[in-house]
């Protein structure tokens, strides 16, 4: 199979309908984003993380796939996964099954500590972009917008699991 297919060459790209759309549409933007967010996940989990959040990167990253394919499709396309409820609920869990663990918040805290948890605090940045983009651009089902809101807290939460597991105590911001 070749990398290049010469397609987009006119500025193009193909949704998964078959559509060819500029590669400036809402849709692109989005799922671009959702890429880029990907691949800093991808460079948390190379980074060594503790065990229990790589292997949660390693979900999140297969949710994000499905994520990118669900924003490729425009309409309702049954052949095409798409994200819904149940990686909600999954985010919903982790997040609750961390912060029993964790100490309680009572300063916003510096994003930092280990360098996993650093570039999980960048993908948290990155998934709030991503969610904005689809609410501006109006893109996306409601569970995919809900997962999006969702995600941010999850990395919020995964990235503060990530230090306390690996003993790095947090930076707190003070005014």
């Amino acid at each position: 199979m070749k990398i290049y297919t010469r397609t987009g060459d006119d500025g193009t790209t193909g949704l998964f309908s078959g559509a060819r759309v500029p590669k400036t549409h809402a849709r692109v933007e989005v799922y671009g984003a959702v890429d880029e967010l990907n691949s800093v996940l991808g460079i948390a989990r190379a980074s060594g993380p503790q065990p229990e959040v790589a292997a949660s990167l390693d979900t999140v990253q297969r949710q994000l796939f499905k994520l990118g394919a669900d924003l490729a499709t425009a309409g309702e396309d049954s052949k095409v996964a798409r994200i819904g409820a149940g990686e909600v609920a999954w985010l919903e869990a982790v997040i609750d099954r961390m912060t029993v663990q964790l100490p309680p918040l009572s300063h916003f805290i510096l994003p930092g500590g280990t360098v996993a948890a650093a570039q999980i605090h960048v993908a948290r940045a990155i998934s709030r972009r991503c969610e904005r983009d689809a609410l501006r651009l109006q893109v996306g089902s409601r569970e995919l917008l809900v997962y999006l809101n969702r995600l941010s807290d999850f990395l919020f939460t995964l990235a503060r699991f990530e230090n306390w597991v690996g003993g790095m105590s947090e930076a707190e911001w003070r005014a």
